[in-house]
């Protein structure tokens, strides 16, 4: 048995299609919507990240600001031009580009932005929100993990599903979601003891650690919708996930690939987020 591939560029396409369709419609009625995007420092992987959302942005109607800063900008500074697009009316998402330079407390800058412009949904108060199953950004992976299960109407209510790593941009928010859904959820990280013996059982499994081929195929159970988010490279330099895929392939019902699974929905719900928050900011 071989598994159906979730693809995660079709289906960005076509949520980008909708995008570009509200953004048009916002913009009639003189709200374009409009994403800051600041990045501090010189990563190169955050310079590719960043350079495809605004991208996005450009291609799908969203107006879009790029704020690039020198890796010596301060802590106060990064606050004042945080506090500047709190306050500017063309701006209805504000994403400050992880990881920061190590003088500045990531924290203290995302508790700076304004929740109703904290696209990326890592804010406390978003996070609260979704805890208590009301959210009002809902962080863009587990987000597109959702749209996903979605998009091959997998039944999720009375599913039992097991998240594989804690982090509080994907595993924290991917449980709350599934949670929300109506999922039997299990959250396991890295140091979990016998994985497999949580996993095997799972219909659903989204593996998020950073660990190549933490899950192999003994571990999944047949028939299973395998989910990975995560984001490596083998030994030959190519891009690959945390699940080893091949193999895994064979036992499970639906899995993604790497690359071209679970990459393109990050930024594809980045600019839903963008264009809910300005829809939200229209409607006033």
């Amino acid at each position: 048995m071989s598994a159906k591939i979730i693809d995660g560029n079709a289906l960005s396409a076509q949520l980008r299609g909708e995008v570009a369709q509200r953004a048009a419609a916002l913009t009639a009625k003189g709200h374009q919507p409009g994403l800051a995007v600041i990045l501090v420092g010189d990563s190169q992987a955050s310079q590719v990240y960043v350079r495809n959302k605004v991208k996005g942005c450009q291609e799908n109607g969203i107006y879009s600001v790029l704020e690039k800063y020198d890796a010596s900008m301060s802590e106060a500074e990064l606050l004042a031009r945080v506090e500047a697009l709190n306050n500017d009316p063309k701006i209805n998402g504000i994403l400050v580009q992880l990881p920061l330079p190590p003088h500045i407390d990531a924290n203290k800058v995302i508790e700076a932005i304004a929740a109703e412009k904290d696209v990326d949904g890592f804010h406390i108060s978003n996070a609260g929100l979704l805890m208590t199953g009301q959210p009002l950004f809902r962080p863009c992976t587990p987000y597109g993990v959702m749209k996903m299960l979605e998009s091959i109407n997998y039944p999720v209510r009375g599913a039992t599903a097991v998240v594989v790593g804690a982090s509080n941009i994907v595993g924290k928010p991917q449980a709350m979601l599934l949670l929300q859904a109506g999922a039997t959820v299990t959250i396991c990280n890295s140091k979990t003891r016998d994985l497999g013996h949580h996993t095997r059982d799972a219909d659903i499994v989204v593996v998020a650690t950073g660990k190549r081929n933490i899950v192999t195929a003994d571990m999944v159970k047949p028939g299973a919708v395998v989910i990975d988010v995560g984001m490596n490279r083998d030994d030959a330099g190519k891009l690959c996930g945390d699940v080893d895929y091949a193999p895994t392939a064979e036992v499970a019902g639906w899995i993604t690939p790497v690359p071209g699974g679970v990459g393109p929905m990050t930024i594809t719900m980045l600019l839903v987020n963008t264009i809910e928050a300005a829809e939200r900011a229209a409607h006033g």
